[in-house]
């Protein structure tokens, strides 16, 4: 296996080339990125809509219950119409959903911060995460747009920082494979 992949550091490299074309595109084009992620919804909402209709129709003699996924079926391929119809509300819906988790998992951090202030040191670290998730979802709420723009942006630099990451792999597969081929590993010593 290390030999592949010291082989083919090449296909490493190009991973990184893409993480990173497509992190700059995120800080260019943010809202481009977030209606990619929209548009997979759609593209997944109706793919699972049409399979769950298959699935009721291969089922029905089978089953009393096959109705029930003929309406999951359609209630799926809705949504990804919707979607396709209406990406900005889509995507508005999406960004709402997360700034409430990220306000509901931020004050579960507080609460656990405070119980466990008496057992543990550096709580206060976890009370300020919930602090920080708080803020954030908060924010997403009251400015969903210039929230979408920061989402984007952090998917944009985790993908800059993970190629960065891939081609300093790849650079040292390649050396690591160069150092192999000039020494070989059962050459004898005369």
């Amino acid at each position: 296996m290390e030999f592949s992949l010291t082989r083919n550091w090449w296909l490493i490299a190009l991973r990184g080339v893409l993480a990173i074309a497509f992190g700059v595109a995120a800080f260019f084009w943010p809202m481009l990125l977030w209606l990619a992620v929209v548009y997979t919804f759609a593209a997944y909402a109706l793919v699972d809509g049409v399979l769950a209709i298959v699935a009721a129709f291969a089922g029905h003699g089978r089953d009393g219950r096959w109705w029930a996924l003929l309406l999951e079926g359609a209630a799926s391929i809705a949504a990804g119409i919707a979607t396709i119809a209406w990406p900005l509300i889509t995507g508005l819906v999406l960004l709402y959903l997360i700034a409430f988790q990220a306000i509901a998992t931020g004050v579960f951090e507080v609460v656990a911060a405070v119980r466990l202030r008496q057992h543990i040191e550096g709580e206060w670290l976890l009370g300020l995460c919930g602090v920080l998730s708080v803020a954030f979802g908060v924010l997403l709420v009251l400015a969903p747009v210039e929230g979408a723009v920061v989402v984007a942006w952090w998917v944009g630099a985790y993908s800059v920082a993970f190629g960065v990451l891939l081609l300093s792999l790849a650079f040292h597969l390649r050396a690591w494979a160069r150092r192999d081929v000039q020494t070989p590993e059962h050459a004898t010593v005369p």
